[in-house]
């Protein structure tokens, strides 16, 4: 199987050559594409809540009114 591959390969060396070409165009084609960053996105995303309740706990604020 291997010898029938090399033997192809050396009779149609042009064939083999244009395959390889277009291989690398594609890999080169596909390597200018891909998104990559330099410095990836690392913010720290955060969120503050304020609650007024003067006649409940601060457990209970949060129970009951942060996280309903």
């Amino acid at each position: 199987m291997l010898n029938k591959i090399i033997q192809f390969s050396i009779k149609n060396k042009l064939v083999i050559g244009l395959f390889t070409l277009a291989l690398i165009i594609w890999g080169v084609y596909s390597a200018k594409k891909l998104p990559i960053d330099a410095v990836p996105d690392i913010t720290n995303n955060q969120v503050q809540i304020i609650t007024i309740s003067p006649s409940l706990a601060a457990q209970e604020v949060e129970q009951l009114i942060s996280f309903p």
